[in-house]
């Protein structure tokens, strides 16, 4: 290559990320050795919870009993089995007030109460064989971790004439957070092996495949280092670590198969590894940078919402597609500068290559490109019945029962998931479904009497027990007790209907039902700022891609048809139980109200990932040739296997996500492995083929104005911006030439 093209290919990005490699990768490697100490011990300082709206009705009342009534807000419950003697019996009841009287005495405990103590009959089984002592661990987060941990074991099992084990919401927590955290490490023990073994069975070779793992890993240990960082100011959710894998391992090794493979195709075309890294920088490095962009976009709009536990997401994602693409764009150049043809060594595939090319020429891309001549032709019935069959795998999602998440996320033999559940079957009443309403201005015996019998006279209502007032006077509480179960779509209405109730003093009402309807309103309210945030960045990038209106319009109509599938899967089986038992988890009947916000979040960015590949490839051969068939054919022939092989290797990654023990990480998983997969092998390989088929040159279409503006800073893969004039493009591809009309 003369000089001059050559310092033409190079570039001014690829002069600075690749004038140095060998000093790039060693920052690189220093990077991701602070990284590893920065981010140690991340996951201590992850928080469980994070679905409650804070500034609603239900925070502010819970955070003002757990002030004036902490034994009103009980975390901890210690349930005591008398071993068939009765829990009226002399040592039993002996052993019990012991255990209170310890439990009491301990620094981190507050607000200490019993069926010994009380007498009160919910806390008693109705078989008499046990009884539960119920108590407040005091605290942030943390101090409360660190309390189980420390508790758990001097309480639980024999003690004397009985037999303990520990429930109760920081029990939960606390059990959630070690397992998750055992799950992770196994899903990344089944997720690497694996995904190397594909990656050479993409690449063919060794050297190639362990670029993109590197790449992963390097944005999976920053990603924990700066939520390490983040956990100094504001709660961050445990279940946020997943993510950090998950996208760590599938955008890292997007993005890095997507560079190594445009960096392979430049070099067999020249001899100059540095050459063909400035052209793989101006086209594929382009279209990684959308893509990430796209992604982060998708996330970031999490940050809308309230609840931690969606903003610890949009946290870990924004920082892991940053951290991806910087890898990739930085790291990643100047390793392939390094290895240059050294890139396709330890070729795995090579014996097997030479037997298939003695006995048939094969073009790479072949069938894919058959495929989307196949689509174009029949382009209506493809578009029809892809969608079609898209809506009739989302139908379910239409019964969606929101609710909280609870003890039932953790597996059936867990602990603290056995006791709440035996709470919930051998107690009298509805153990923690309750709403507690705080009546605050000093109210008088007599008003609080008069508001409890309004109370009492709701239809929903089984009764109210109180008022409970403070030693020093101040304010009361009163706990109703609903019909229906605790967040029951009937219980939730009473939640309004105790709201609306006119009592001569302030009053505010919490509970399982008062929290999810706090949690319901809060993303309602936010939700069409999320939603337009997205279509709105997701429009516009896409048009600096391709400098048309239509195809962003389709973009986003066709990312949004791809997850019907993932939701309806998710209320069929997660909801109503289907496949329970071979999964393994328990159906609650309802899906976590901030769940569905998350996974539309995260798979719509992941679809556009795919998304972005295929348009980019398409536009830079109509760019270049002016033929709109033809350049179709051509983007799925490059980009089919790419894309169904970077889909394949996220979804192995979701899954072994999936195999999570806790049944919202499955959730998660399982769901986001399955969108992926259709819109990979449905949406990029036949809905977007027959709607631009469908809709012939007019998918090029801006108006003069926005042509103009896309012309000066729209950014393609071939590098400029616009549509090439027709004069300039070259002939038509045989190959790619579709010479039936569509029927």
């Amino acid at each position: 290559m003369p000089d001059v093209n050559r310092e033409h290919a190079v570039g001014g990005w690829t002069r600075a990320v690749t004038a140095r490699p060998r000093l790039t990768l060693l920052l690189a490697l220093l990077f991701t050795a602070l990284a590893v100490v920065a981010g140690s011990g991340v996951a201590d300082r992850l928080s469980g919870g994070g679905w409650e709206a804070p500034d609603s009705e239900s925070s502010y009342a819970t955070k003002a009993l757990e002030e004036h009534f902490p034994a009103s807000q009980p975390n901890l419950v210690l349930l005591v089995d008398s071993r068939g003697a009765g829990v009226d019996s002399p040592q039993v009841a002996a052993a019990g007030r012991d255990l209170a009287r310890r439990l009491a005495a301990d620094p981190s405990i507050a607000g200490v109460t019993s069926y010994w103590a009380t007498g009160a009959p919910e806390l008693r089984a109705k078989d008499r064989g046990e009884a539960m002592i119920a108590a407040r661990i005091v605290g942030g987060d943390d101090a409360v971790g660190a309390a189980v941990e420390r508790i758990a074991p001097a309480y639980r099992g024999v003690q004397g004439a009985v037999d303990v084990r520990i429930g109760g919401v920081a029990a939960v927590r606390h059990e959630l957070q070690s397992t998750i955290e055992e799950d992770l490490l196994r899903a990344e023990m089944i997720a690497l092996p694996v995904t190397l073994v594909l990656l050479v069975m993409v690449f063919g070779s060794a050297v190639a495949a362990l670029l993109p793992l590197g790449v992963g890993i390097i944005a999976i240990l920053g990603t924990n280092a700066v939520l390490r960082l983040i956990t100094s100011f504001t709660d961050v959710s445990l279940f946020a670590q997943s993510l950090t894998t998950v996208l760590g391992l599938g955008l890292g090794i997007d993005y890095a198969l997507f560079i190594v493979r445009r960096f392979r195709e430049e070099l067999a075309d020249r001899d100059d590894p540095l050459g063909a890294v400035g052209a793989t920088l101006r086209t594929a490095g382009r279209t990684v940078l959308f893509s990430a962009l796209t992604v982060a976009a998708a996330l970031a709009a999490m940050l809308v919402f309230p609840q931690y536990f969606l903003r610890s997401f949009a946290y870990a994602g924004i920082a892991v597609v940053l951290l991806a693409a910087g890898a990739a764009l930085i790291v990643l150049p100047a390793a392939l500068v390094l290895l240059g043809h050294r890139v396709n060594a330890l070729d795995l595939r090579r014996l097997w290559r030479r037997r298939v090319s003695a006995a048939e020429p094969h073009e790479p891309g072949a069938g894919y490109a058959a495929l989307a001549r196949l689509v174009m032709r029949r382009a209506p019935l493809f578009a029809i019945g892809a969608t079609a069959g898209l809506l009739l795998l989302g139908l379910p999602f239409l019964q969606i029962q929101f609710g909280t998440a609870d003890d039932r996320q953790l597996p059936a033999g867990a602990e603290s998931h056995a006791v709440q559940q035996h709470l919930r079957d051998a107690f009298p009443g509805n153990p923690g479904g309750g709403i507690t309403v705080l009546a605050e201005g000093s109210p008088g015996q007599d008003a609080l009497a008069g508001y409890k019998a309004k109370l009492a006279a709701l239809p929903g209502v089984v009764t109210v027990d109180g008022p409970f007032a403070a030693p020093s006077g101040g304010p009361a509480y009163l706990t109703v007790l609903p019909r229906t179960e605790a967040v029951d779509a009937a219980t939730q209405d009473l939640v309004g209907e105790i709201r609306a109730v006119d009592a001569p003093f302030r009053t505010s009402a919490t509970g399982q039902a008062a929290v999810l309807v706090d949690a319901q309103k809060a993303i309602a309210d936010r939700l069409p700022w999320a939603v337009g945030m997205i279509a709105v960045v997701t429009l516009l990038l896409v048009f600096l891609l391709t400098g048309s209106v239509v195809i962003p319009l389709q973009a986003v109509l066709l990312n949004a048809l791809s997850l019907t599938a993932m939701f309806g899967a998710v209320v069929w089986v997660f909801q109503d139980g289907h496949l329970s038992g071979l999964l393994g988890f328990t159906a609650t009947g309802s899906i976590e109200t901030t769940l569905p916000v998350l996974m539309f979040c995260l798979a719509f960015g992941l679809s556009m990932d795919y998304g972005v590949f295929l348009l980019s490839r398409i536009k830079e051969e109509y760019d270049r040739s002016g033929d709109h068939q033809g350049a179709i054919v051509f983007g799925v022939r490059r980009t089919g296997g790419l894309i169904t092989a970077a889909a394949v290797i996220l979804a192995v990654v979701m899954v072994a996500i999936g195999t999570s023990r806790v049944a919202n990480t499955k959730m998660l998983g399982l769901g986001i492995a399955l969108a992926v997969l259709m819109d990979a092998m449905v949406v990029r390989t036949l809905l977007v083929p027959a709607v631009m088929r469908l809709t012939g040159k007019a998918t090029w279409w801006a108006p003069p104005a926005l042509r103009r503006f896309h012309d000066r800073f729209g950014i393609s893969e071939g590098g400029g911006g616009g549509v090439a004039p027709e004069a300039a493009r070259a002939p038509q591809r045989d190959q790619e030439r579709d010479p039936e009309p569509v029927r």
